[in-house]
């Protein structure tokens, strides 16, 4: 029986992703390919170490499928602290609305989470 909470191997799939038509990314990606499990962070920078320079219509596209964890808006929030970013900023770097940033703040505050 398949559980409904199964995840995808992201590691697996990226490692063919890179084996069969940019082998010469290999390198680039190899530390987090050495991770033990990815974060959904590891997942968006492995993303963009493949497939730099995309056209912006497709990445607005994805963006729009990407969801996150609470750990990962942590981590999110805490690169947000640690490099003094805004919320404009933060939103750049990440690919994300300010809103998404704002709410997510909002949320960690009123929730303790």
């Amino acid at each position: 029986m398949i559980s409904k909470t199964t995840i995808p191997n992201y590691k697996q799939i990226y490692i063919d992703i890179i084996k069969t038509k940019f082998p010469e990314k290999m390198e680039k990606c190899a530390s987090l390919l050495h991770k033990a499990d990815l974060s959904q962070i590891d997942i968006i920078d492995l993303n963009n170490r493949i497939f730099e320079g995309r056209d912006k219509e497709i990445e607005k596209l994805n963006q729009r499928l990407r969801s996150y964890n609470i750990s990962s808006i942590k981590k999110i929030l805490d690169y947000q602290k640690k490099y003094k970013y805004n919320n404009s900023q933060l939103a750049n770097h990440f690919g994300l609305s300010r809103n998404t940033v704002t709410k997510w703040k909002k949320m960690i505050s009123e929730h303790n989470v």
